[in-house]
């Protein structure tokens, strides 16, 4: 088994592993994925893989599936403990368990196994067996005595362990399924896609059973088609092979015999094939309404459920022990089994008001945001920390993208607000959004000369003109119509500085776009020191900082010392013993105060700035840094001085403010543990927060607008996006060269 990898650390899933055509192979799949995508290489995931018998030969993945054993041969189970156990390299053993998956009684022969390991086992069930006779009872009862842990993915599957098979709560963790991370869109274009234009669209899909139930939605559907002649009833996904085997294709025969006999072969469409992801996502984005028809009341985990409400469509599902757990009233409807006429009633409600089943299908994919493969990752990972020496690092950043940077941006600018990642015109523009875009742009070009970074560059650069007065100060707030408003807000008007600054000493960037900089900074010069803000006083200085490093200038230098000096009385008149800060609160942008004096000490080596500079940087941290994680001022109250600081809404604007403060002190004073915090906070975006959910979304890019105390903001604005990808690209700084 190729588990010896040098300095690597190993999470080893016992499991069925595409290509074999199975929901807990497909399940094994996209978690083994999703964890290695947030903590490989350090952690890495490897598979046994269980086939179900000696002839069984499937073409795997070599670089994933490390081995693979006969589930009916209870040696191969003894032998493969003692070979894990020999391995140092190998720290958590996680079984994904289904009673048909092993061999034995009830699939016992795990048992041995269990017996036999000596390394740390999560056992994750994937079903979990109400009333259980004295055998199955036995069987589950020995399996988590011997396990370090055990997975459900429903709090009514823990109570029937603890209840009817007690077992200790202590040792029982919810993980709920996981779902692909994927964007809210309307069903439109993937209907042209598959040929499916101006019809309302019903699926099912997966592995077809009979236990799925088919029958009885189509068997709900004459009534319905009479009313609602464009209703089209997709059957998606290949028999299951054991039926398949057992039985050949006489279920789905029945279905098509039913489909002829009830008149419905013109809205009855079949799709016998095991679909792989794209497929699949295609298919259910182009879904009106899911139907999850299954018979088994006692069903505890539905995946194809899972990902239909991930997609964000509402369901009409039979009252199982999964969707009971799974659907609130807010996303769907709840059937008794076998119960066409249900099916229909619901059908006929939600087909006559698409406004109630387009707000049903947003609750869907609000409710579901925890569920998306990253987060159950994190999970799981939380999990294998507290039972091993495993431990994240945090330096792991995605691939940095600008897709949602330029889903944003029009020919204008970049655009306030977004509706989930869809942008929203009405709302207009805003110059603080456009400036920080511009930062954006302008420091990715230096590492990516792409054409179409240039145009963004010069997108924002015409939207700042725009706004920019004969006087040299800038319009904030940018309406549809293209009408400004009359603000003179000071932080508006060193956000701009700022950008400006930058940008007109990049020299990475096309000379054209490097002078449009130079000109509209320079209209700016007599404002600098009629600020009175320390934020903006901060803004302006980390642009005259740039701007200074690049073009020397005996005039703006001593402006800049200026600037610093009236930071430093700031910080003066109101620091005490206890109160290291420039002000009597702490709100937004916070550590961008200690930042500009970090800039100060660099450009003059004058030790009171950087005194002031570390002193108010680690009272800031003393603050926001919890235990495990990062936790910004909230905007919902702020802290005050001798009051309670406010926690939530936690803004991105504000985590990525302290990765670019820790990152500048980093790179001025040459200490390693300012990049270790940087690396730490721009973990809230990943994760690391209370609510242990991802603030960035991979799919699309963007970032979600603010972490409240029991949910996530779902919108991706400007300022989020833009926020995430000024810190990412802020670390991206310290690993050049």
């Amino acid at each position: 088994m190729n588990l010896n990898e040098k300095n690597t650390k190993y999470v080893v899933h016992l499991s069925s592993f595409p290509p074999r055509e199975c929901g807990i192979a497909t399940f094994t799949e996209d978690i083994t994925n999703a964890l290695d995508q947030k903590f490989n290489p350090s952690v890495k995931s490897r598979i046994v893989a269980l086939n179900d018998n000696p002839t069984s030969i499937y073409n795997y993945n070599t670089r994933k599936v490390a081995g693979e054993i006969n589930a009916n041969e209870i040696s191969f189970y003894v032998n493969l403990a003692k070979e894990l156990n020999a391995n140092p390299n190998v720290k958590v053993v996680n079984i994904q368990h289904e009673f048909g998956l092993f061999g034995g009684n009830w699939g016992d022969y795990i048992i041995p196994f269990l017996q036999v390991l000596e390394k740390p086992s999560v056992i994750t069930f994937h079903s979990v067996l109400e009333n259980p006779d004295d055998e199955l009872k036995n069987v589950v009862a020995t399996i988590a005595s011997r396990a370090s842990a055990l997975v459900v993915m429903n709090s009514l599957s823990k109570e029937i362990l603890i209840l009817d098979y007690q077992i200790r709560s202590e040792i029982i963790s919810i993980i709920p399924h996981g779902i692909p991370q994927v964007a809210l869109e309307p069903s439109d274009k993937y209907k042209s896609e598959l040929g499916l234009q101006g019809k309302t669209v019903l699926s099912t899909f997966g592995f077809l059973s009979p236990n799925k139930g088919v029958q009885h939605a189509i068997r709900s559907l004459p009534e319905v088609i009479k009313k609602y002649p464009n209703v089209v009833y997709l059957v998606i996904g290949a028999t299951h092979p054991n039926i398949v085997r057992d039985k050949g294709e006489s279920y789905r025969n029945f279905l098509i015999q039913e489909t002829q006999k009830l008149g419905l072969e013109n809205n009855v469409k079949f799709y016998n094939k095991y679909l792989n992801l794209e497929e699949l996502l295609n298919f259910l984005r182009a879904t009106d309404i899911y139907i999850s028809p299954t018979i088994d009341e006692s069903q505890s985990v539905s995946g194809t459920l899972s990902y239909a409400l991930g997609c964000g469509r509402p369901v009409i599902s039979t009252q199982t022990s999964y969707a009971k757990f799974l659907v609130p009233p807010n996303c769907g409807r709840l059937v008794p089994s076998r119960n066409p006429g249900a099916i229909a009633r619901n059908l006929f409600e939600l087909l006559s008001d698409e406004k109630k089943t387009k707000a049903l299908g947003r609750e869907a994919y609000e409710h579901t945001r925890p569920m998306t493969w990253p987060n159950v990752a994190t999970a799981y990972f939380k999990l294998y920390e507290k039972l091993s020496d495993l431990e994240a690092e945090d330096d792991k950043l995605p691939e940095l993208k600008l897709d949602h940077l330029h889903r944003l941006t029009d020919d204008f600018g970049i655009l306030h607000f977004a509706k989930y990642s869809k942008p929203e015109t009405r709302y207009g523009y805003s110059l603080d959004d456009n400036a920080r875009a511009l930062l954006v742009s302008a420091k990715q070009y230096k590492n990516d000369s792409d054409p179409n970074l240039g145009k963004l560059i010069q997108t924002y650069l015409n939207f700042i003109k725009f706004t920019q007065r004969p006087t040299g100060t800038f319009a904030n707030i940018v309406s549809s119509q293209k009408i400004k408003d009359g603000t003179t807000d000071e932080d508006v008007q060193g956000r701009a500085i700022w950008a400006l600054g930058y940008t007109a000493s990049s020299t990475h960037i096309p000379e054209n776009l490097k002078n449009q900089a130079k000109k509209l900074f320079a209209k700016t010069f007599n404002h600098f020191l009629k600020l009175k803000s320390p934020r903006a006083i901060a803004f302006t200085m980390t642009g005259l900082y740039h701007y200074l490093k690049k073009e020397p200038s005996v005039k703006l230098q001593k402006v800049f010392k200026k600037l610093a000096d009236a930071q430093v009385a700031q910080y003066k008149e109101f620091a005490s013993e206890d109160w290291h800060w420039f002000e009597d609160q702490l709100t937004y942008s916070n550590s961008k105060l200690a930042e500009s004096l970090f800039y100060a000490y660099d450009l003059t080596k004058n030790p009171e700035y950087l005194l002031v500079a570390k002193k108010t940087l680690n009272f800031l941290k003393q603050i926001t840094f919890e235990k495990d994680h990062y936790s910004p001022i909230g905007q919902n109250g702020w802290y005050f001085r001798n009051k309670k600081r406010a926690y939530f809404d936690q803004q991105p604007e504000e985590t990525s403010t302290m990765v670019e403060t820790k990152v500048a002190a980093y790179k001025v004073t040459g200490d390693k543990q300012y990049l270790k915090d940087a690396y730490r906070v721009f973990n809230w975006f990943l994760g690391k927060n209370h609510l242990n959910q991802m603030v960035y979304d991979e799919a699309t890019g963007g970032c979600y607008d603010g972490v409240g105390e029991y949910a996530i903001n779902l919108n991706q604005g400007a300022e989020s996006t833009i926020s995430y990808l000024l810190a990412r690209l802020a670390l991206d700084e310290t690993r050049e060269g």
